[in-house]
């Protein structure tokens, strides 16, 4: 993709980068549509974005989609002529079809469902999503994720593979885009490439293209989260807990944004798991103070989540929110009932035992739960909190951040 650089003064100015991500879905899914194969095709809009980022600053041209189209249309017919083990196809591609207008949103939809394909593992389906929905270089994909380069391109390479031979000829599973989508989000950010917004930036295009009220729930939630990011963390990186954020670091447009499109997906009556994850997170966006939060309805949209997924984490969650609206005992005899090895049971009970007064124990549980934990920051966290309480101080923060929030 383009290269990061300023234009000093008589120098040509830097191409567009966010154009040439907004265009590859489409260039790809015209390829495709046009009867390329998929990994081929793929291969080809990434030369013509090359040629793109060499030509365009001196001539940029009047229609960039259609000469995208046009010049990975050749890419893809050199390539398959130059390829001997695809003289087959050669007779099928050889008449270049002439330039037409493109149903740019049903091809780019049906990005969507080849990328989430069942076929695929859930890395590779992100992976992949990530490279031809989201225009996204294999090398800022691998940054994104720590990985070395070459793994990454391993796993886009076996992905494109895959999906190839693979025929759309009936509708796709919205409902598993969304569940690809929600992966990336939650991959949140590093290295160079913001997953969490670009996570945003697919789910809003493809709300815009599928009529479907999960789509809009999960965009809501996206931006529900996503607006608390300012304050999750402090100027030393660590762990902020949701009761102890600074509410005036969150972004309130994000917020009213999100809240709008999830009152209008709910007033469909079609209410499904994104839209009630959406629901808990308008209720804590909109409590001015952590003291007034609704935990009651809180308490009821996660009822309205075990109906709907029966999952055990929902239930764990669950736990906590009716520690906070009927009290520490309650939230703990709630999560008694539940399997203790799911993950941030023992950080659930630590805060609710705190909740309850039985420090000893609360600290022993942060620790045991620190010791569990995966991810470095919530280790850290739970490790702080187990030498607070070890220490007898004040609690300056209310234990874990609550799972649901």
């Amino acid at each position: 993709m383009a290269p990061d650089t300023m234009a000093p003064h008589g120098t040509m100015p830097p191409i567009d980068e966010s154009l040439l991500r907004s265009l590859t879905p489409e260039v790809l899914a015209a390829l495709v549509r046009r009867g390329a194969d998929f990994a081929a095709a793929e291969d080809a809009v990434q030369d013509a974005l090359v040629e793109a980022v060499r030509v365009w600053p001196a001539d940029p041209p009047r229609d960039p989609k259609g000469w995208l189209v046009t010049v990975a249309w050749r890419k893809f017919l050199d390539a398959a002529r130059a390829d001997t083990a695809r003289r087959r196809r050669e007779d099928r591609v050889e008449e270049e079809p002439a330039p037409g207008a493109v149903p740019g949103a049903d091809d780019t939809l049906q990005l969507y469902f080849l990328c989430a394909h069942p076929s695929l593992t859930p890395a590779s389906a992100v992976a992949l999503t990530l490279r031809a929905v989201g225009g996204l270089t294999t090398r800022q994909i691998a940054r994104a994720y720590l990985v070395p380069e070459a793994t990454m391109a391993q796993r886009v390479s076996r992905a494109k593979r895959t999906v190839s031979g693979v025929r759309l000829d009936r509708p796709g599973d919205v409902a598993t885009v969304l569940r690809v989508l929600y992966l990336v989000f939650n991959e949140g950010y590093s290295g160079d490439v913001d997953l969490a917004a670009e996570a945003i930036r697919l789910t809003r295009q493809l709300a815009a293209r599928v009529d479907h009220p999960e789509a809009a729930g999960l965009l809501a939630l996206m931006l529900l989260h996503h607006a608390r990011r300012p304050a999750r963390t402090d100027p030393d990186g660590c762990l902020v807990p949701l009761a102890a954020q600074d509410r005036t670091r969150w972004d309130t447009s994000a917020i009213a944004e999100g809240i709008g499109i999830l009152q209008r997906a709910l007033a469909r009556d079609r209410l499904g798991e994104f839209q009630a994850q959406a629901a808990i997170a308008a209720l804590h966006a909109d409590a001015p103070t952590a003291e007034e939060t609704d935990w009651p309805q809180i308490v009821e949209w996660y009822d309205e989540l075990v109906r709907l997924t029966d999952s055990p984490v929902v239930r764990l969650n669950r736990a906590v929110a009716v520690g906070e609206a009927d009290g520490p005992r309650a939230g703990l005899a709630a999560l008694a009932a539940l399997d203790d090895t799911l993950p941030r049971h023992t950080a659930a009970a630590a805060y609710l035992h705190e909740r309850a007064g039985d420090v000893e124990t609360a600290a022993r549980l942060f620790a045991e739960a620190a010791h569990r934990a995966t991810n470095l920051a919530e280790r850290d966290h739970l490790t702080r909190q187990a030498a607070r309480l070890r220490a007898h101080r004040p609690a300056g923060q209310r234990g874990t951040d609550h799972p649901g929030g």
